[in-house]
């Protein structure tokens, strides 16, 4: 007969046991966590890679006028005046990107740009090209289900192998790399990857505008 000292511990072993059921079952519906990003500054070893080729440079806008919001959700793509652009900072930085660029003698390939002003008139100021890829759009105001098509095509914008001897360009927006790495660039970083295909990247460097000086100067023999 079971005493009940006996019968007190079977209930205290269950309600454990449904405890750790319970736990098992929740962790494994709740969405995983992005690991901790940790900002790798370039060097001049990675200044060299894109000297190469094969790489994915991720830029982000630069600055932009925060007095002129997007009118979102009626933003028309075809209308700056309804849209956040860049301020006279973020023209310059981004002009100025691009003379760095051609410094450094980095081959830039093909460059594919937001559809936001913003985005494109970095493309412009910074490569002189690029093509308009409206899955690259700023997705702020989208719903999860909205955002998806954007998340996948940077990542496969970012994975998808480049030929040696030149370099793929993509200006976008700072969330899309929130998305795929858990970082934030500051405007106008160049964010450095490589390519491993079927989705794969290994993030390799960022060059922030501060850093650009001290970068070209470690070329220079």
């Amino acid at each position: 007969m079971m005493t009940s000292s006996s019968k007190y511990s079977v209930r205290t072993l269950f309600a454990l046991l449904l405890f750790l059921f319970v736990s098992i079952v929740v962790a494994a519906q709740s969405p995983a966590q992005k690991p901790e990003f940790a900002e790798k500054i370039a060097t001049q070893a990675l200044l060299k890679q894109l000297q190469n080729g094969g790489l994915v440079i991720y830029m982000r806008h630069g600055y932009t006028d925060n007095h002129r919001p997007d009118q979102a959700p009626k933003v028309d793509l075809a209308d700056c005046t309804t849209q956040r652009v860049l301020n006279q900072q973020g023209i310059n930085i981004t002009t100025q990107v691009g003379h760095y660029l051609r410094q450094a003698q980095i081959p830039i390939g093909e460059v594919f740009s937001s559809p936001m002003c913003r985005a494109k008139d970095s493309a412009k100021n910074a490569f002189g090209k690029f093509t308009v890829d409206n899955n690259l759009m700023y997705y702020g105001a989208m719903t999860s289900a909205e955002k998806k098509p954007v998340i996948a095509n940077t990542q496969r914008l970012v994975s998808t192998p480049v030929a040696a001897g030149s370099n793929r360009v993509v200006v976008a927006h700072a969330p899309n790399m929130v998305d795929l790495i858990n970082y934030f660039p500051e405007e106008a970083t160049l964010v450095i990857f490589e390519p491993l295909d079927n989705g794969q990247f290994d993030y390799l460097g960022s060059i922030r505008p501060k850093d650009w000086p001290a970068l070209l100067q470690s070329l220079t023999p």
